[in-house]
C-alpha cells in the first residue's frame, strides 16, 4: 500500500502516480497535433517579464537581473505567456499556441500548484466563438486519449463529448442566486458596490463592510455558481461583467459586458477566454484600475508593460484563451489533485 504521506519521489508513489503522467504526455502529444493541422505554430514564449500581469488578484514572483555591472534589475516570472504572445502577434503571427510554464504566488491546493503549464493560444482575425470552439475540441481530444466516456472531480460528472450549455453570467447569477447582476452595473459596467451588497444581502450572502464590488462577485461565484457549471455537460459561461475582464473588449450589444468566456467542467473552471482588446489607451486604463484595486487590497502593484501597450496598436482583432493543461489531465484521468498529474510537484 502507498504512503501518501511520503515524497513524490517515492518508488512506490512515484509507480502509482505513472500512468497518469504518461497519459499527461499523450494527451500533450495529441493537441500538438490538433493544433498544427489547424494551421496553428507552436511558440515558446520567455518565462521572464517585465510585467507579470496586471491583474489585481493575481500574484507573482519577482526576482533581481544582474546587469554585467552587478546592479539589479526587477523581473518577474510571468503569470501567463499572454503579454509575450500579443507582442508576436504584433509582429506578425496569426495562429501560435503555448504549452507554457507559469508561476502563480499564492496558490497551492487540489486545483492550484505555484507552477504549472498553461496551454495558451490566439487566433487572429476571428471571433471568440473560434476558440471556444477549439475548448471543446480539446476536451474531446483529451477524452479520446484517455479512453475517458465521463470526466469526474469529487464525485461530480461531465460528459466531455456533450453538447456544451452557454450560459451569461447575469443567467448564472439569477438562476443560482435570484440576483439581477446588471442591476449592480453602470452603464459602461462599472460596479455599484451598495447595490451589489443589498443584491447579496437579499439572497441570503453575508457581506464584510470592508468587500468590494469584485470581491461580492467573486464570492458569489465561487459558492452560488460554481458548483453548478459543467454538471453533465460543458458549460461556457460567457459575457463577463466589463469590470471583471480587464483584457476583453466590450460586447458589441451590452457595453455593461465583454467578450470574456470561461470554460467549466465537473464545477471546475478550466479555460479563460477573450475577443481580446487592442486599444491601448483603453487597455492602460484598465490595467491602472487593477493596480489601483491590488495596490488597496494588498498594499503592492505591478509595472505596467508600456512595450505590450505599444505592440497592441499593431494587432488586428484577435481572440485568445488560457486552458489549465494539469487541470485537463487531472479531469481526464480521474486524478483527485494536480500534484498527482505533475511529474516533479513543487516543493
Amino acid at each position: 500500500m502507498t504512503d501518501f504521506g511520503s515524497p513524490w519521489w517515492n518508488r512506490q508513489r512515484h509507480a502509482d502516480r505513472r500512468p497518469l503522467l504518461l497519459l499527461r504526455g499523450a494527451i500533450k502529444r495529441d493537441l500538438r497535433t490538433f493544433f498544427e493541422t489547424e494551421g496553428f505554430t507552436e511558440v515558446e514564449c520567455g518565462a521572464l517579464a517585465l510585467s507579470p500581469g496586471n491583474e489585481a488578484h493575481l500574484h507573482a514572483f519577482a526576482t533581481d537581473m544582474r546587469t554585467t555591472a552587478g546592479e539589479p534589475r526587477t523581473l518577474y516570472l510571468h503569470t501567463s505567456p499572454e503579454f509575450a504572445a500579443k507582442k508576436l502577434l504584433a509582429a506578425g503571427e496569426t495562429r501560435i499556441f503555448d504549452f507554457a510554464r507559469v508561476f502563480r504566488n499564492r496558490e497551492r491546493g487540489p486545483l492550484h500548484a505555484p507552477e504549472f503549464t498553461m496551454l495558451e493560444w490566439y487566433r487572429a482575425d476571428e471571433g471568440y466563438d473560434a476558440v471556444m470552439a477549439d475548448c471543446l475540441a480539446v476536451l474531446r481530444h483529451a477524452a479520446d486519449v484517455a479512453k475517458a466516456e465521463r470526466f469526474t472531480f469529487r464525485d461530480r460528472h461531465c460528459d466531455p463529448r456533450a453538447r456544451a450549455e452557454r450560459l451569461t453570467v447575469a443567467e448564472a447569477f439569477r438562476r443560482f442566486a435570484g440576483i439581477d447582476l446588471l442591476a449592480t452595473l453602470s452603464r459602461e459596467g462599472a460596479g455599484d458596490r451598495n447595490a451589489m451588497a443589498a443584491a447579496a444581502a437579499n439572497a441570503g450572502e453575508p457581506v464584510k463592510a470592508d468587500e468590494g464590488w469584485a470581491d461580492i462577485f467573486s464570492k458569489l461565484l465561487v459558492s452560488r455558481i460554481e458548483p453548478h457549471l459543467g454538471i453533465g455537460a460543458p458549460t461556457l459561461l460567457i459575457e463577463y461583467p466589463r469590470c471583471e475582464a480587464a483584457l476583453a473588449r466590450a460586447s458589441d450589444h451590452d457595453a455593461r459586458v465583454a467578450e470574456r468566456f470561461e470554460l467549466y467542467v465537473c464545477g471546475v473552471e478550466l479555460a479563460n477566454g477573450f475577443g481580446e482588446l487592442i486599444d491601448p489607451f483603453e487597455q492602460k486604463k484598465r490595467f491602472e484600475l487593477e493596480m489601483a484595486e491590488k495596490e488597496r487590497v494588498y498594499g503592492e502593484r505591478y509595472p505596467i508593460d508600456e512595450e505590450l501597450l505599444a505592440a497592441l496598436r499593431y494587432m488586428t482583432p484577435t481572440s485568445g484563451v488560457a486552458l489549465g493543461f494539469d487541470r485537463l489531465v487531472m479531469l481526464a484521468t480521474g486524478a483527485p489533485k494536480i500534484d498527482d498529474v505533475l511529474w516533479t510537484p513543487a516543493p
